[in-house]
């Protein structure tokens, strides 16, 4: 089978770690770049914990360091769910051999597409800034897009999800809309359906931790990380969400919209409008035990690799 080509764009984050842990071991994907930008805590930061994550699975990536702030704002963070540090109960070392590339990760995203085939599809974890500055500074790698997953929004006014402004998208809302105006296809992750839907209850947390050595990983991370607001503790998997919404696209229900972001009275708050032939397509559900069956086979998968303190 031909892998799936991709980018990742990131700030980890532990939501974020988890779903490279899934996306970096997975035989059938190629993972072409990694791009940080800052988001759930300051970009260098972001950076510090990915190339830790990579030293500590033994794993060699280009990495390539993005925008520390918005386009026009000043930027929020998500330190009080993410920890000072951005991995929840598991801190790393304060400094790490920065091995990252020499251009900035607008330009390498650039380097990369203009390389590919037009089947390298960007993943977007964090505020969208790199991919809009990629297409402000380079609007002719449009054409060499076929698709842009993105986890962030909600849709406003759809029965059965809540109104709120999501991280990524309220972090950058200027972004969006550049990313919108481009007519790249779009799949939409909302920010409800790893709280909601695809979450991790304690139990299921425990699992994690006793599966492995990567399981112990992540479960130090979710110590910290417990979603707030419910009487249960759970843990979201907005990211990890986003990843196999790719891969495994049957564990989702989907259907098909145009999408817009306000960027003036509520900044990040998005609109959306269900069409046959829309520009986006929007994750609404998942088969729950599926996604969960499809976590567990996954972790199970890497019972052999070694991580390193």
């Amino acid at each position: 089978m031909e892998k799936l080509k991709v980018i990742i764009d990131t700030d980890p984050g532990v939501d974020d770690t988890a779903c490279l842990t899934f996306a970096l071991f997975d035989p059938n994907v190629e993972v072409k770049l990694l791009t940080t930008v800052a988001g759930n805590i300051a970009v260098e930061k972001c950076t510090r914990n990915l190339l830790h994550v990579l030293n500590k699975y033994g794993l060699d990536y280009p990495v390539a360091e993005g925008a520390k702030k918005a386009l026009y704002r000043e930027s929020i963070n998500a330190t009080f769910i993410h920890q000072k540090e951005g991995l929840g109960g598991y801190t790393p070392p304060k400094f790490v051999p920065r091995n990252i590339l020499k251009d900035d990760a607008a330009e390498m995203m650039y380097k990369v597409l203009s390389e590919g085939d037009g089947d390298i599809v960007p993943i977007l974890l964090g505020p969208q800034t790199n991919m809009a500055l990629l297409l402000k500074r380079h609007p002719d790698i449009i054409k060499k897009i076929p698709k842009i997953y993105f986890m962030g929004g909600a849709p406003y006014g759809v029965k059965g999800f809540p109104e709120h402004l999501s991280f990524n998208l309220t972090s950058d809302p200027e972004a969006f809309k550049i990313v919108i105006d481009s007519k790249i296809p779009l799949v939409m992750i909302p920010s409800n359906l790893g709280r909601n839907q695809a979450h991790y209850t304690e139990d299921f947390v425990y699992q994690i931790r006793d599966t492995n050595e990567v399981g112990k990983f992540l479960y130090q991370m979710y110590t910290k990380y417990w979603e707030p607001g419910y009487n249960e503790k759970r843990i979201s998997t907005n990211d990890t969400c986003t990843f196999l919404a790719l891969t495994n696209p049957e564990l989702f229900i989907t259907d098909t919209i145009d999408v817009e972001v306000d960027t003036e009275d509520q900044p990040g708050r998005t609109y959306v409008t269900f069409k046959k032939d829309g520009q986006c397509t929007i994750i609404m559900n998942c088969h729950r035990d599926l996604f969960l069956k499809e976590v567990t086979r996954r972790l199970k998968s890497l019972d052999n690799v070694k991580v390193k303190p």
